[in-house]
């Protein structure tokens, strides 16, 4: 299969519309149609069901989604990854690195101080990014190296190293009666009348269903919280960014969180090296 072949049937497959596909991809829908059975007939399989009120996707077809966008962005990630290789050897060295805004503060301060005095130290591109967006900027090769968070984000396929675990603790608006408490636990969390955990965007940038509001970053969220619109269950490490009006109590049963720094197997950069070597060594 080609890769145009792959964009074409991802953009079928995602609007679930052929036109609006041929719109997404510039061209005109009669050769997008062409291209989508070619590529069933070479495949021996039905990837879309069409009928004249709607596109839909097989269980072949969505196997081949899933598929086609790791192979897209495998393919994006060699070029980024070349292009910024080349630019290294042309004397402008540099690594990107991606964490979520808001997470880890105190930690990527201090990693970032650290790697500034290994002797070889090159510029770090900071890409501060929405909930869970790091590890597909790493995947895709937008970042070389990412802050994770685990068990929220997925490591698999990744090179790791541990560098913090916390508890989490329960951030409300200040002066709830929960603040008063020395802990709760996750029971009191969901029973919480008028204050539900907020949702967050899937990677496909759509929200789960559930009562709780649409967050898509910390200071919106903060908001929601100082209104009395929600809750949220935190990294304790989150206390220091805190606006004065949220307050905090600790979840004695919410699952411990450990931040990595994650990079490629692959890599060779000694860019990416020295600052995995400059965190570990926090």
């Amino acid at each position: 299969m080609e890769t145009r072949e792959l964009r074409y049937f991802v953009a079928v497959a995602e609007e679930l519309h052929f036109g609006r596909a041929a719109e997404r991809l510039g061209i005109a829908q009669p050769p997008l149609s062409r291209a989508i059975g070619l590529l069933e007939r070479r495949l021996g399989a039905t990837l879309l069901e069409r009928t004249s009120r709607a596109v839909t996707l097989t269980d072949a077809g969505s196997v081949l989604l899933r598929e086609a966008r790791a192979a897209l962005d495998a393919v994006a990630a060699a070029e980024r990854r070349t292009r910024r290789a080349a630019l290294a050897a042309t004397g402008h060295p540099g690594v990107v690195l991606a964490t979520k805004a808001g997470a880890s503060g105190e930690l990527l301060a201090k990693l970032l101080d650290a790697y500034a005095a290994e002797p070889d130290a090159v510029t770090v591109d900071l890409l501060l990014c929405g909930i869970g967006e790091q590890e597909h900027m790493l995947r895709d090769g937008r970042a070389d190296v990412a802050l994770l968070h685990l068990p929220f984000d997925s490591t698999a396929g990744l090179d790791t190293e541990e560098l913090l675990t916390e508890n989490q603790v329960l951030v409300l608006p200040a002066g709830h009666p929960l603040t008063t408490r020395p802990h709760v636990r996750m029971a009191d969390v969901t029973d919480l009348p008028g204050l539900p955990l907020p949702r967050w965007p899937r990677p496909d940038g759509t929200y789960p269903d559930g009562p709780g509001p649409q967050a898509r970053d910390h200071a919106q969220l903060h908001q929601l919280i100082a209104l009395g619109r929600a809750c949220w269950v935190a990294p304790e490490s989150c206390r220091t960014q805190l606006r004065e009006d949220l307050a905090t109590v600790p979840v004695l049963d919410a699952p411990p969180v450990t931040t990595v720094i994650a990079w490629p197997p692959h890599s060779r950069s000694r860019a990416v090296a020295g600052l995995v070597r400059a965190a570990t060594a926090l």
